[in-house]
């Protein structure tokens, strides 16, 4: 066998070089001769989860920390491995303990602010992402962390500062363009129109590229109520966005035909776990369920958990299945054989510690639509509010926004036809289970709501048996962290610029006007 220091100098050499597979490959066999090398079982760990082979990047960080407990950057690592695979409460415990060790470089400072942002700790990320950019001031991903927790707290000026250091850094930073024009409505008078068309011969061949630059040029455009050439640059980088993606609508009417199969008829009561906590506000994605969530959680017995990811990975693991998807058909189909009790106190207990110093908490995924009838079922006394907006501007919405790129949940927003036949689905779900669940859930108009603020509000308040709270009705004043893609639009009162906004691009939406006509969905004129 070739000398172990020399192959294990390669497999480190090939994972600086982001070849985890060849890493991954030639650091394992290393292990029967040195079982107890942490250094060795952190190489495994990374190179396992550039791989996404969590798993295994789990088992070999862990190791590497109880190995070698005082190294800050084992600590770091496992943490952010913990927090992918959904369990952010040790992640938590890990950062913590990390924090007590030195020295603390700026990447490690860097990993366990991402660690915080993702459990929506967002004052805490900042103060730690401060610390890794007075360290390494010329790294423009340090200044991006930064600025994107400096957004979900509100301090938008100070965003805008750390960003425009990352361009002055990476000019070629193509999302922090686009974040740039989100972050603020621009003016004739003060755009970044001439800099974003400057860029744009550089992004030829590079869809990621295209992706932003387009989508800025589009926010910008239609700041500016330039609507025709808005809609221009939103369809080519979209169809930037959408290449390589390999969305298929067939694939998604499975998943909710099974969905509809999967529950005929409600549990008893008894058959639930009984805690009131949860509140969810689910619904299509840029339907309101920001503003929902803000409004409801500006009471003083409510607290705001962001967009956990608790209720389909507590699904997915009592259900006992092994499938790598976290909710397909055979998934689906183990909800007739589940323990509702047990994955209702699965569930609940996911979201300690951030849960349960408050009476309620607000669980604010709008995906969780897919899991409504499991919600009510595992969770008897939860409440459950839906939103529901015009459909012509919830799927213009769905479409002119950049979703995750890391989520396939997202892919039928990068066509527009694709996201009028995905609100179909929506629309026939939602109806499948208020038939099953009469009285659960609460289905809000958002229009009704802009129009109605008080009156909505109590509304809801009474329908998750919440006292009136003058608070609701000044939501732009809650401090709470916003980490979805509404973060700028909830610091401002109510406003209705966003009603009726796909009456702009009409023309160029009358194939979906088309689509959702013929599918039975009712247009508000």
């Amino acid at each position: 066998m070739p000398d172990p220091n020399k192959l294990f100098a390669q497999a480190t050499t090939a994972y600086n070089q982001g070849n985890w597979r060849q890493a991954y490959d030639v650091a394992t066999p290393l292990l029967p001769l040195a079982p107890d090398h942490a250094g060795l079982h952190y190489l495994i760990g990374l190179a396992a989860l550039g791989l996404k082979q969590m798993p295994q990047a789990v088992k070999h960080l862990q190791r590497a920390v109880k190995l070698d407990p005082l190294r800050a950057e084992y600590a770091a690592q496992f943490a952010k491995v913990l927090s992918l695979v959904n369990q952010p409460a040790v992640a938590l415990r890990v950062v913590d303990r990390a924090l007590t060790l030195s020295p603390l470089d700026a990447p490690t400072l860097d990993t366990l602010g991402v660690v915080l942002s993702r459990a929506n700790e967002h004052e805490r990320a900042v103060t730690l992402y401060e610390r890794a950019v007075a360290l390494a001031p010329a790294r423009a991903d340090l200044h991006y962390n930064l600025a994107k927790s400096l957004i979900c707290l509100g301090r938008l000026d100070d965003a805008d500062q750390e960003m425009e250091v990352c361009l002055d850094l990476a000019p070629q930073s193509w999302d922090i363009h686009l974040t740039l024009s989100q972050l603020r409505k621009q003016s004739r008078a003060s755009n970044h129109l001439q800099r974003l068309q400057s860029l744009l011969p550089d992004s030829v061949g590079n869809p990621v590229a295209q992706l932003h630059l387009h989508l800025a040029l589009f926010k910008e455009y239609e700041d500016l109520a330039d609507y025709p050439r808005a809609f221009e640059h939103l369809a080519i980088g979209k169809a930037a966005g959408r290449v390589g993606r390999g969305y298929s609508h067939e694939q998604k009417e499975a998943q909710f035909a099974a969905l509809t199969r999967a529950l005929t008829e409600p549990q008893p009561a008894a058959a639930g776990f009984p805690t009131d906590e949860p509140i969810f506000v689910l619904g299509m994605p840029r339907s309101g369920t920001t503003l929902v969530e803000r409004i409801i959680s500006s009471h003083r017995d409510v607290h705001s958990a962001g967009e956990l990811q608790n209720f389909p990975v507590s699904f997915k693991q009592v259900s006992g299945s092994r499938t790598p998807q976290l909710l397909d058909p055979e998934t689906i189909g183990c909800a007739s054989r589940i323990d509702w009790r047990k994955l209702g106190e699965t569930y609940l207990s996911s979201t300690r510690p951030a849960t349960g110093q408050k009476p309620r908490f607000i669980d604010k995924l709008p995906h969780n639509f897919l899991y409504a009838g499991f919600i009510a079922n595992a969770l008897p006394n939860a409440k459950i509010i839906c939103l529901r907006r015009d459909p012509m501007d919830t799927c213009l919405s769905n479409f002119r926004q950049l979703f995750a790129l890391q989520s396939t949940n997202y892919d039928y927003s990068f066509d527009l036809l694709d996201t009028g036949r995905y609100y179909v689905l929506f629309d026939r779900l939602m109806a499948h289970w208020q038939r099953l669940f009469p009285g659960r859930i609460l289905e809000v108009d958002y229009e009704t709501l802009v129009d109605s603020q008080e009156n909505s509000s109590r509304q809801m308040l009474e329908f998750c048996g919440l006292s009136w709270d003058d608070a609701c009705l000044r939501f732009e004043d809650n401090p709470a962290p916003v980490a979805t893609a509404s973060a700028v639009q909830v610091r401002r009162p109510m406003y209705r610029s966003s009603v009726k906004r796909w009456k702009h691009y009409e023309a160029q939406t009358a194939d979906l006007q088309k689509l959702l006509i013929d599918a039975g969905i009712e247009l508000k004129p």
